[in-house]
């Protein structure tokens, strides 16, 4: 049987949590924290379009994932919050979900790996996915590995191709799809503040297709 291995993600894109929920997968610590990618970037619907949210973190050149360390030299947590407070909070479960949100953005992390991983973990919790583990690798995995399925640059923000994938153009409600019609493949908590409890019957309906 072959494993997926994925990318660390900061509130992953729906697609990445489809490929997480699907089967047997991996999570990279182990190769170069490589600048811009899924591990510190996720994109959210405003009122003025798409946003993407990036955390801040110290010199990365030939770093490994799980040592990247978040700089302290920003208030990013706070102006997060506000971010995904002002595009949602008038979303249909934004009120059931926010409170399980807010400490992540209250307390302080080290490490980036940590954070993603944790919050990744309530997540999970909150798309009633408790059955799944988060596994992190325990070696740098080579490319074309036999046992592997790779998808960590296929994953990553700047790579990954929507017109690729039709299952993701399947329409869900969004508070701004009177303004920008349907916008596919955002954060997961797009799909969660939105939907709550059908999020996963989405993901679900997503993976028939994959």
């Amino acid at each position: 049987m072959k494993i997926t291995l994925l990318p660390p993600a900061y509130l992953g894109s729906i697609y990445y949590y489809a490929c997480l929920t699907g089967g047997v997968t991996l999570t990279d610590a182990h190769s170069h924290y490589i600048k811009q990618t899924a591990a510190n970037r996720c994109n959210i619907l405003t009122s003025n379009g798409i946003q993407t949210l990036s955390i801040p973190v110290e010199k990365s050149e030939k770093t490994a994932i799980k040592d990247i360390k978040i700089s302290t030299h920003d208030n990013w947590q706070q102006l997060h919050w506000r971010a995904l407070e002002s595009a949602y909070n008038s979303s249909p479960f934004y009120e059931f979900f926010c409170d399980e949100y807010r400490p992540f953005f209250e307390k302080k992390w080290t490490f980036l790996l940590d954070f993603d991983i944790e919050i990744e973990k309530k997540t999970l919790e909150l798309l009633n996915y408790k059955e799944v583990n988060i596994e992190l690798s325990t070696r740098y995995i080579e490319e074309g590995e036999d046992t592997i399925i790779d998808l960590r640059k296929e994953l990553q923000p700047k790579k990954f191709d929507v017109s690729l994938h039709n299952e993701l153009t399947l329409p869900y409600y969004q508070v701004f799809d009177n303004k920008y019609g349907f916008t596919p493949n955002l954060s997961i908590v797009d799909l969660l503040f939105n939907m709550g409890n059908e999020s996963k019957i989405y993901i679900k309906k997503i993976q028939k297709t994959i």
